[in-house]
C-alpha cells in the first residue's frame, strides 16, 4: 500500500491482516453456504411469527369459513386468505435466509488494499469490529456481528438484518401480513354479527365460549399486527423513495452520495420493470441455495 493511501479505523486503530490470517478467514467462509444468523432472540420472534400466522389461518379456516353455511363464501375468502398467508411466510423466509448486504470479514487485507487501486490521498474505512473495509453507506450490526451494505435496522421478527439485498422481501413481509390481518379483522365482523343474529346457534363447530375466545384472540393479533406491518411497510417505501435507510436517518447523516429519484429507488430494490414479480417472494429463488451443504470437514455449515 502506497505511503499516499490512508486507512482509517472507525473506531480504533489496528493493523491490517497478514495474508495468513486472510488465507485461514477466507476458508472458513467458504464452508459457509445458508445464511442464518444464531439468535436466540431472533429464532424466538421467528417461531412467534409463524405460530401466529398458523393460529390466525386455524380461527379464519375452522372456526369461520367450515362452519360458514354458503359454499362459495368459504371457498373464496379461504383461497384468499391462505394464499395470502403462504406469500406472507414465503416473504418472512426468502427474508431471514437471505444474505441482506453482509461485507465479507477480514477483508482489510494488504492484498486486497492493493486490489482497490486507490488513488492517492484517497480514504478507506475500516471496522474495528469486523476488520472489514467498509464500503459506503455500510453500518456495523453486532447481532449479524457484520458490515451490512445499505443496512436499514435489524429486524429480530425476521431474525435478520434489513439491508441492501432483502430489503425488498421485507417490504412484502410487511405488505401481506397486513393484509391478512385486515381479512382477518373483516371476517371476525362478519362473523360476530352472523352469530348475534343466531344467537350464537349453528354458528360454529365450537362451543359459544371458546368461539368468542378464539375470536376476540383474532381481532386483538390482527389489529395489533395490521397496525404495526402497515407502519413499516410506509416507513420502508418512505425510505426507499427517498434512498435513504433508517439508520441514515436516525443519525442524521448528510448524503455523500447522490440520490436515487423515487422511480430509480424502486426499480434497485424490487428489480427491472414493474410487474408481477415484484409483488412475488417466489422470483429468483434458487433451491440450492436454501438446502444445508455440507463443509469439508463435515456437518452442516450456516453463516453468523
Amino acid at each position: 500500500m502506497s505511503s499516499g493511501h490512508r486507512l482509517r479505523d472507525v473506531e480504533q486503530q489496528r493493523p491490517l491482516l497478514d495474508e495468513e490470517e486472510e488465507a485461514t478467514r477466507n476458508s472458513q467462509s467458504e464452508a459457509k453456504h445458508l445464511w442464518f444468523i444464531q439468535d436466540g432472540c431472533g429464532r424466538v420472534c421467528a417461531f412467534i411469527t409463524w405460530f401466529l400466522v398458523f393460529f390466525a389461518d386455524f380461527v379464519v379456516t375452522f372456526v369461520m369459513l367450515l362452519p360458514s353455511r354458503s359454499f362459495w363464501y368459504a371457498v373464496v375468502n379461504g383461497v384468499v386468505f391462505n394464499s395470502l398467508a403462504l406469500l406472507a411466510l414465503a416473504s418472512h423466509l426468502r427474508t431471514m435466509l437471505t444474505d441482506p448486504g453482509a461485507v465479507p470479514k477480514g477483508n482489510a487485507t494488504k492484498k486486497y488494499m492493493e486490489s482497490l487501486q486507490l488513488k492517492p490521498g484517497e480514504v478507506v474505512y475500516k471496522c474495528p469490529k469486523c476488520c472489514s473495509i467498509k464500503p459506503e453507506r455500510a453500518h456495523h450490526c453486532s447481532i449479524c456481528k457484520r458490515c451490512i451494505r445499505k443496512m436499514d435496522h435489524h429486524c429480530p421478527w425476521v431474525n435478520n438484518c434489513v439491508g441492501e439485498k432483502n430489503q425488498r422481501f421485507f417490504v412484502l413481509f410487511t405488505m401481506y401480513i397486513a393484509m391478512i390481518s385486515s381479512h382477518a379483522l373483516a371476517l371476525c365482523g362478519y362473523q360476530f354479527i352472523t352469530c348475534i343474529r343466531v344467537q350464537w346457534r349453528e354458528c360454529s363447530d365450537f362451543s359459544p365460549p371458546v368461539t368468542m375466545m378464539l375470536m376476540i384472540f383474532l381481532c386483538m393479533e390482527g389489529l395489533l399486527f395490521f397496525t404495526f406491518t402497515a407502519v413499516m411497510f410506509c416507513t420502508q417505501l418512505h425510505s426507499i423513495c427517498n434512498d435513504e435507510t433508517e439508520i441514515e436517518r436516525l443519525k442524521n447523516e448528510k448524503p455523500t452520495w447522490e440520490r436515487q429519484t423515487r422511480w430509480a429507488g424502486l426499480r434497485s430494490v424490487f428489480g427491472g420493470r414493474p410487474s408481477l414479480l415484484w409483488i412475488s417472494p417466489f422470483a429468483g429463488l434458487k433451491l440450492s441455495t436454501f438446502l444445508p451443504k455440507h463443509a469439508r470437514r463435515g456437518g452442516t455449515a450456516f453463516s453468523v
